[in-house]
């Protein structure tokens, strides 16, 4: 499929591919599916956050499986630990050496299900994988992939058994998408889509590492004008100075609504990215990052408001 990609119909089609399998079994939410290919254009990781039940972890299982890539889904529980993520070092008799046994971090996609309702140690076992596309176990550094993208799910803070997720972890995250319930039509053929068994474990690859790898190096040639990125800027600054916001959004913010603003113009079919990209994906892309006056212990405020007052505000270039 690779060579398919030189050409913007290629290109098209490929995209086109694979939001229609993933849309085979995640009814109802084309948007939602359309951010997620974008966290994977940008190579970033995804949050998908709302109530139980509402098929986050079938959207994460769908993409992956779509992609033809290693995959591993690790579910997160309070007893979960550091080295069972990263892996461990082990005496092998056999030999009379000590051995690294990669943990399911050594992927290329990783399903991190339920995230918060890990130990906050554990949570940031994931920090330097996120961030470094690496791990350093005994003092030796070992690479993850290329590809390497964590979908992560999220139930709401206010659910019994979870941890908030510190805010440095928060920022790895390129994007934070809920979900939401379906219409009563999705629903419907959800019930009837249902009645053979999972659907999704009938899914097959549309996409291999290759059309990963491809489709992101594409991604970064997206043309970015000096306007709109004065836009990107413009929008961070104004998370800095809004009344309602204690912590703004950072620089690595930036470049991510930077890089999602390219992904989501790939995905509109062009090679060059206008405002309403930024536009579109501002609030996905930072209100997980601020800390809001409505922070709690518990978790953090809906910042949507304030990215939505900032917008408003906002100049939009010609």
């Amino acid at each position: 499929m690779t060579d398919s990609l030189r050409t913007p119909q290629g290109l098209a089609e490929n995209l086109a591919a694979l939001r229609h399998n993933v849309g085979k079994v995640f009814l109802g939410k084309p948007e939602v599916i359309r951010l997620a290919l974008v966290a994977l254009l940008a190579d970033g990781h995804l949050l998908l956050e709302d109530v139980p039940g509402v098929g986050k972890t079938l959207l994460g299982k769908a993409l992956a499986r779509s992609l033809s890539c290693k995959f591993t889904r690790v579910q997160f529980t309070p007893d979960l630990l550091p080295g069972d993520l990263i892996g461990v070092t082990i005496y092998r008799d056999r030999t009379g050496e000590f051995a690294f046994q990669p943990g399911p971090l050594f992927t290329e996609v990783l399903l991190a299900d339920e995230i918060n309702r890990a130990t906050p140690r554990t949570q940031s076992a994931l920090l330097e994988a996120m961030s470094e596309r690496q791990v350093t176990v005994d003092g030796e550094t070992r690479r993850l992939g290329p590809p390497f993208l964590v979908i992560a799910t999220q139930n709401p803070h206010e659910f019994e058994g979870t941890y908030p997720l510190p805010e440095s972890q928060l920022d790895r995250f390129l994007l934070r998408v809920k979900v939401g319930y379906p219409d009563r039509g999705a629903e419907r053929a959800i019930l009837t889509q249902h009645r053979a068994g999972e659907p999704v474990e009938n899914l097959t690859p549309v996409w291999g590492p290759a059309d990963v790898l491809a489709l992101q190096a594409h991604t970064r040639s997206v043309r970015v004008d000096p306007g709109v990125a004065d836009y990107v800027l413009d929008v961070v600054a104004g998370t800095r100075g809004h009344p309602e916001v204690v912590l703004g959004a950072s620089t690595r913010a930036a470049l991510a609504l930077y890089r999602a603003a390219q992904a989501f113009a790939v995905t509109a079919e062009r090679d060059y990215v206008v405002p309403d990209d930024v536009k579109a994906l501002a609030e996905a892309v930072l209100a997980h990052r601020l800390v809001t006056r409505g922070w709690t212990q518990g978790g953090h405020g809906d910042s949507g408001p304030v990215i939505r007052d900032i917008l408003a505000k906002l100049k939009v270039p010609a």
